[in-house]
């Protein structure tokens, strides 16, 4: 029997840091998304990210717990992305 689970898959498996985790993967899917678009090797993408290519490998493979969000965000800058950041009230924020 299935279950369904919440939007953080890092959640339902109970790992530490999920929020964290759910936002650096998304960050990495979108790198590795503009690498693809970019028709970049793995060595050309970390000459442009001032990653090394085993780094960037590591990135590709999902092992992106030893990079800061910052970091992340500065790779995807480097291919040419701008970042937004959002910042919304709960959807039952009330009037303080």
């Amino acid at each position: 029997m299935a279950t369904r689970g919440s939007t953080n898959v890092f959640a339902d498996l109970g790992l530490r840091d999920a929020e964290k985790l759910k936002i650096k993967s998304g960050l990495v899917i979108q790198i590795i998304k503009a690498v693809r678009r970019l028709g970049l090797s793995q060595e050309e993408a970390g000459r442009r990210m001032g990653l090394p290519q085993p780094k960037v490998s590591a990135l590709f493979r999902g092992d992106f717990a030893n990079v800061s969000e910052r970091k992340l965000m500065n790779c995807l800058n480097r291919l040419g992305y701008d970042i937004e950041i959002k910042i919304k009230p709960p959807p039952s924020a009330s009037g303080m």
